[in-house]
């Protein structure tokens, strides 16, 4: 990274050790660490406690495809949301954060310099500065989509009443997850993906499964399909489409954008004193998170890759410790084991590579998999569609990466992720009791059929011999 500037004056003293700017999953993390090893910190938030993941991601969204599961209609799958929200909300609170020790600012931050942020009317010099502010939807300049109803991952939980015909534009694990939430609670539901099939990132395999359940719950997929323009439809409007070689009308009450989300990167004033940004968008980090001015860090969604809660986490606490002592010594985040869980039906939940990346990326592997339709549990509960896949070097049995498909996926991931970050291997995972009847004897029952698969029939042979000669 490049050297400061030298076109600002560098305080002599400093208000503040840290000022962190966005009170996310991120800038949360950055801001209790630094105030717990008695850092003088300042937070600050323009919007509300808790970022996007509380009030418009992770929380009301699996609220809502849980209480869409257990069959709860609108009215009440809203009201459950509210109530999660408000029972969470608590852990994000300013009045907590300000009992453990941080400034907490509500209001809009703006970068006047390097060490000198405004807030309120006031200025404050800092010695570090974390940036942790997030991302938003893209919304795509799509002619006619400004005067239509339409709403975004932040937006949807506005509406009162449940849309009769709800288009999403957009194929990924957002547009998955509330397709099949919406469908169950009655609503029409289309998908329109411009990609050849959904959920692109994963194998072809695993975005299969889910197209067939969609198909089940009438879902219209729409995939190879490119959205050209919102038209008027009578009292309503439409969205066009070209696919197949023809377009045709798709008339929505509500229509739902759901085609990524761009990193949060103005406003507050990293323009003006040249903090770079990297080709796609984002804040541009070296691996200690650092931007091009040593003191000025970044982390969670607004520097990337992995647009993922505990991701964002993750970072913020490295970049607490690095915009700390940074000076004396720096550590570096460990994206070894990068565990993702999209909830549709079935669950996907994977670490490390899928086969589809290690393609890609010309590794070589061996694939060993087990269906849970031979698991126990999964029988027991009628819910017996999926497998457990793990991917290993040729002959080996070091983790490259895992799979799981189905119910109750992303809880198993964890054992995963925890002997790939610290590279216990299939043959560890087998000598490990698991709980009988329970989902994770899966991850036992995949390592087994690696060993199975990885006998040398040379001992085998040399064994019968022993046994034969042992019988007289």
């Amino acid at each position: 990274m490049a050297a400061t500037p030298q076109r600002f004056r560098r305080p002599l003293r400093f208000d503040r050790n840290l000022i962190v700017i966005g009170a996310g999953a991120a800038g949360l993390v950055a801001a209790y660490l630094g105030a717990a090893l008695r850092a003088r910190v300042t937070l600050i938030e323009r919007g509300r406690m808790g970022g996007d993941c509380l009030n418009s991601g992770c929380v009301p969204s699996k609220t809502l495809i849980h209480a869409a599961a257990a069959g709860l209609d609108f009215a009440a799958a809203r009201a459950r949301i509210g109530a999660a929200i408000a029972a969470i909300a608590p852990h994000d609170a300013a009045e907590r954060y300000r009992a453990l020790g941080v400034d907490v600012r509500m209001g809009e931050a703006r970068l006047l310099d390097p060490w000198r942020v405004a807030i309120g009317g006031e200025t404050l010099t800092t010695r570090a500065v974390v940036i942790a502010a997030g991302a938003e939807p893209v919304i795509p300049p799509l002619p006619g989509l400004a005067d239509a109803p339409f709403v975004t991952s932040e937006t949807l939980w506005n509406l009162e009443d449940l849309p009769r015909r709800l288009v999403i534009l957009g194929g990924g694990p957002i547009g998955c997850e509330l397709a099949q939430a919406f469908a169950r609670l009655g609503a029409q539901v289309t998908i329109v993906e411009l990609a050849p099939r959904l959920l692109i990132r994963e194998d072809e395999t695993v975005a299969a499964m889910v197209e067939r359940a969609m198909a089940r719950q009438g879902i219209t997929l729409l995939t190879g399909h490119r959205a050209l323009a919102v038209t008027r439809a009578g009292d309503g409007f439409a969205l066009r489409v070209e696919g197949e070689g023809r377009p045709r009308d798709i008339a929505f009450d509500r229509l739902l954008v759901a085609i990524g989300r761009k990193p949060r990167v103005d406003g507050y004033g990293l323009e003006e004193i040249g903090v770079r940004l990297a080709e796609r968008g984002t804040i541009a980090t070296n691996p200690w998170l650092q931007t091009n001015y040593p003191h000025i860090l970044a982390c969670g969604d607004v520097t990337g890759p992995w647009q993922f809660t505990h991701m964002a986490g993750h970072q913020g606490g490295y970049a607490a410790l690095n915009g700390l002592f940074g000076w004396l010594w720096r550590l570096r985040p460990n994206y070894d084991a990068v565990p993702a869980v999209t909830f549709t039906t079935p669950e996907i939940a994977r670490v490390g590579l899928n086969e589809r990346e290690a393609r890609e990326k010309g590794i070589a592997y061996e694939v060993t998999r087990y269906d849970l339709a031979e698991l126990d549990r999964a029988l027991i509960e009628g819910e017996s569609e999926g497998f457990v896949q793990f991917l290993t070097p040729p002959g080996g049995d070091r983790i490259l990466g895992a799979t799981i498909v189905g119910h109750g996926a992303g809880e198993m991931l964890a054992a995963a992720t925890l002997a790939m970050r610290h590279r216990l291997g299939l043959k560890k995972i087998l000598a490990t009791i698991h709980p009988y009847p329970t989902r994770s004897e899966a991850l036992r029952a995949a390592a087994g059929l690696w060993r199975q698969n990885h006998t040398p029939e040379r001992g085998l042979a040399w064994l019968a011999r022993l046994h034969a000669w042992r019988r007289g």
